[in-house]
């Protein structure tokens, strides 16, 4: 699956010093990873931000100087601005691997047919990634929200158009 959609590598958690450095959020494999772009789109400030450098911070996030912020109050005007790059330019996955941005958004169905919902969130408590569906109103029911663990024994294939829940771990 390649399309262009925009997926977010990270946001400007605030401005780092005076000269126009930001403090970043990182939502990827750490600042290694987040190195391999040189620009960003930056959703939400308009245009794109260029990469002038990017270190790790040592507290999870890292701290990146763009060309275009040269300021303290340009930097503060970043806060909460996400930096998304085109799907497409994500490197390519092994058999059996995913991307988040792949999975949010596909409807899910169990193994015996029925139409369960669709993937929200996919949340990591330390044990490995557990995807959240959501269940629409019905029959005098409020939404619903489940979650099921992305194993191959409770999710036996997914591809992208569907995510397929083993009927055991449907609530």
């Amino acid at each position: 699956m390649t399309t262009d959609r925009p997926v977010t590598l990270a946001a400007v958690a605030g401005a780092h010093g005076v000269t126009g450095e930001v403090r970043l959020k990182l939502f990827g494999e750490g600042v290694a990873r987040l190195k391999r772009y040189r620009a960003f789109n930056a959703n939400g400030a308009g245009g794109s931000l260029t990469v002038s450098s990017l270190r790790d911070d040592a507290k999870g996030g890292a701290i990146a100087r763009f060309a275009e912020v040269t300021t303290r109050n340009a930097a503060e005007a970043l806060r909460g601005t996400a930096l998304t790059v085109p799907r497409s330019s994500l490197p390519t996955l092994a058999e059996g691997e995913y991307y988040h941005a792949d999975l949010i958004g596909l409807p899910c169905v169990s193994t015996t047919g029925e139409a369960l919902g669709t993937c929200v969130a996919i949340d990591n408590f330390g044990a490995g990634d557990v995807i959240e569906i959501e269940r629409p109103a019905a029959d005098g029911k409020p939404v619903q929200r489940f979650m099921v663990p992305m194993r191959l024994e409770s999710v036996p294939e997914w591809n992208a158009e569907r995510l397929v829940i083993d009927a055991a771990f449907v609530e």
